[in-house]
């Protein structure tokens, strides 16, 4: 079920407009840093804690961040991966807005949520461009106390 989000990053206006719209999303929490997930996440994430005037950090496959990190398995809707943060990287007590590209199973999300919670941070709510509904993931993140905003459902 992949979803290629490349159009709308190729067209300048298109890409403007959802920066905007996830801006104006990320409202429904407070938090004091953006969590871009690897790899797509990255891209909405920089842009917003650009607009937002946030630090960003960067949830990341295995064996790609330097310094000791945590790490987390997940399972995916095709099979399993894992993500680490550096352990230095977030202050106690954060609150931390969990960005990605797609919403599907919930899997990836869940998994950096599980990351900000052992650095010792507070999960604010996660975003996302687009949301696969039929795949239930937000079930599984309302069921983590997740809250989940995103642009456009499918």
């Amino acid at each position: 079920m992949f979803k290629d989000i490349s159009p709308l990053l190729a067209e300048k206006d298109a890409f403007s407009h959802a920066m905007n719209e996830l801006h104006r999303l990320s409202q429904f929490a407070e938090f004091d840093y953006i969590m871009g997930i690897e790899s797509r996440g990255f891209i909405f994430a920089s842009a917003l804690a650009q607009l937002s005037n946030k630090g960003l950090i960067l949830a990341r496959k295995p064996n790609k961040l330097p310094s000791k990190t945590y790490s987390e398995h997940y399972g995916l809707e095709y099979g399993k991966d894992s993500l680490e943060i550096q352990q230095n990287i977030i202050p106690p007590m954060a609150n931390i807005l969990l960005i990605d590209d797609v919403l599907a199973t919930g899997g990836t999300i869940g998994a950096a949520a599980s990351l900000v919670k052992r650095a010792g941070a507070r999960v604010a709510g996660a975003l996302v461009l687009l949301e696969i509904t039929e795949l239930l993931g937000r079930n599984k993140l309302s069921a983590s106390h997740i809250q989940t905003k995103s642009l456009i459902e499918i």
